[in-house]
């Protein structure tokens, strides 16, 4: 994996959506930065193997697509980096030979590896148990609200919150907050998630997967494919070390800025890159 500019203390570079290439239009800019190194792929879920849904168990990713992963997993490191609990997001990929990494990394698994441990971690059980409770308390009441626990963190979902209750979804997820300094609040797409207070995020969680698998040569470049908020602390990471791709529209939101390198527009879109690159 390449290690130059931002590896040597180079400020990453944040620009508006427009203004990154189109990695189909422009494929062989994008396939000139991959050069002949062996690309190790870290993929979203939702939002990028899958649109974007109302409720987090109908996003079900097209079989199309789960046989272009499977294609590229037989010949490439492949790996599904994802907020969902690991055996959420495992059981709705359904492909065997993937790394799987859930709850934004603190969940890993390999093949031939088994359960990788992250040293980051720590029981937040008792916790995250409390949260979780507090948040049905004041949130439960809210049409549309959803509190969605995981194994290591807890989702405050209000895509379905009108625009007029959304203003004590917040005060209510402030008040949970408030009593809960052991967490972190995370945004991302209509969901505000909260987790441990840990110095971790999906770019360590690629960069330590790189190191611990042995992706890190010359030989390797790593990548991530993803379109949320989160997925930003993986772009920003791979900066002059590797090559990113947003899943984002300009049209739709103009001003969204981006530390990717590169951007398409739709999952289908996603989903046609990925094709190209099987071997």
């Amino acid at each position: 994996m390449a290690d130059d500019s931002q590896s040597s203390g180079a400020a990453p570079v944040n620009r508006l959506v427009g203004e990154i290439p189109h990695a189909l239009s422009g494929f062989e800019a994008y396939a000139a930065a991959l050069g002949d190194r062996t690309p190790a792929l870290f993929l979203d879920y939702d939002g990028t193997l899958t649109p974007i849904v109302e409720r987090p168990e109908w996003a079900v990713m097209a079989e199309g697509s789960r046989q272009i992963v499977s294609t590229l997993a037989a010949a490439r490191p492949v790996a599904v980096v994802s907020g969902r609990d690991r055996p959420d997001v495992e059981g709705l990929v359904g492909i065997e030979g993937l790394i799987y990494a859930g709850s934004h990394g603190f969940d890993i698994r390999a093949p031939g590896r088994g359960e990788i441990d992250n040293e980051v971690g720590g029981d937040f059980t008792p916790v995250l148990d409390r949260v979780e409770a507090h948040l049905h308390q004041v949130l439960d009441p809210i049409e549309g609200a959803l509190v969605e626990r995981k194994k290591f963190s807890i989702a405050a979902h209000y895509r379905l919150v009108s625009d007029a209750d959304y203003p004590r979804f917040r005060e209510g997820l402030d008040q949970v907050e408030a009593a809960a300094p052991e967490l972190k609040e995370k945004t991302g797409k209509k969901v505000f998630e909260l987790q441990p207070k840990i110095d971790w995020d999906k770019g360590k969680c690629v960069l330590y997967l790189c190191k611990a698998l042995g992706f890190d040569g010359d030989n390797y470049v790593a990548m991530f494919f993803g379109d949320d908020v989160t997925d930003e602390d993986a772009f920003r990471a791979l900066q002059g070390r590797g090559v990113s791709v947003i899943c984002a529209d300009p049209a739709a939101d103009p001003a969204r800025r981006t530390y990717a390198d590169f951007r398409v527009d739709t999952v289908d879109e996603v989903i046609e890159l990925l094709r190209r690159m099987t071997p």
